[in-house]
């Protein structure tokens, strides 16, 4: 990676990297992807939601992340609300039309311009600073591809080589230029991993405190599960961090709940009708491709139970 950090993604940087995006797009009526995709055929797995905690504990070791989060959102007194909002637009994104997927694009850019301050002893951030939105793309991507592997099935090097070059284009949604950009999977795979054993990664204070809203039970009755999926996060952390955090492996014996958990999960998957299995978003996005124009009365109701009642779906 460069040692000098590039400029600030402007408005302009932006529109330019989306003007470059439409032009490559053979089909906007599938969007950015489209069902013949690797990105859809990984993430149309519902399943794949297992690591979200991972990606959200990622994305606040990084310092500038977390500031950000701690300094311009209601995450402290509304974590789950911030969660949907956020992959209301990833599923816009991923999953809607091209204007859909450029209408968040923009919204998401105009929303970033506000988020600038400093924290510690002079340091700054801005929430569009091409190194800290490189990470935050790296977290989703990565995690999605470690979930794949651990509970539906391992993928070739060509498939995530594949998978990875097609992520580019949702880069291109935040105008993260290409020269920050890993060109390939193999440089992509090490960076991530050199940024995990590196030390721009740290748990801070606000980063430690939102994180303990990710494993609340959410309803009455749900601690041991959320104490399994607190587990199974901090198995797929660097130590350090899942410390950070207050997660604890539990030692030998942890480690093997862990493993018997995603053993269960991987005999639940293929039992799953599939309206169940895969992603609301991905199915309203094959159901508008296919020339419906109604909304899928279930498919409605679990995405407002996944990203809140302003979701609507791939549209």
């Amino acid at each position: 990676m460069p040692g000098t950090a590039p400029p600030l993604v402007t408005r302009e940087a932006l529109e330019a990297r989306l003007a470059r995006l439409r032009a490559e797009v053979r089909d906007p009526r599938a969007g950015i992807f489209g069902p013949d995709s690797q990105v859809w055929r990984v993430n149309k797995e519902a399943i794949v939601f297992v690591g979200a905690g991972r990606a959200a504990l990622l994305q606040l070791a990084h310092p500038s992340v977390a500031w950000a989060i701690e300094q311009h959102s209601g995450t402290r007194n509304d974590p789950v609300g911030r969660f949907q909002r956020t992959f209301l637009h990833v599923f816009r994104m991923v999953y809607g039309d091209l204007d859909t997927a450029l209408r968040s694009a923009r919204a998401v850019h105009a929303l970033h311009e506000r988020i600038r301050g400093s924290y510690g002893a002079g340091r700054s951030y801005h929430a569009n600073e091409p190194e800290a939105l490189l990470w935050v793309h790296a977290t989703l991507w990565d995690t999605s591809l470690r979930c794949f592997e651990a509970l539906v099935r391992p993928l070739s090097d060509a498939e995530k080589a594949r998978y990875y070059l097609e992520t580019r284009r949702f880069a291109a949604l935040f105008g993260i230029p290409d020269a920050v950009l890993p060109p390939d999977w193999p440089r992509f795979d090490a960076y991530v991993r050199q940024t995990l054993e590196g030390d721009v990664l740290v748990v801070t204070a606000p980063a430690a405190e939102m994180g303990r809203f990710l494993f609340r039970p959410p309803v009455p009755g749900s601690a041991p599960m959320m104490r399994r999926y607190a587990e199974i996060t901090a198995w797929w952390l660097p130590e350090r961090l899942a410390s950070g955090f207050g997660l604890e492996r539990g030692g030998e014996a942890g480690r093997l709940r862990a493993e018997a958990s995603l053993r269960q999960l991987r005999w639940l998957l293929p039992r799953l009708p599939r309206r169940l299995r895969y992603l609301p978003a991905y199915v309203e996005a094959r159901r508008r491709l296919a020339g419906h124009s109604d909304r899928d009365p279930l498919g409605a109701l679990l995405g407002r139970l996944l990203v809140g009642r302003q979701s609507r779906g791939a549209s």
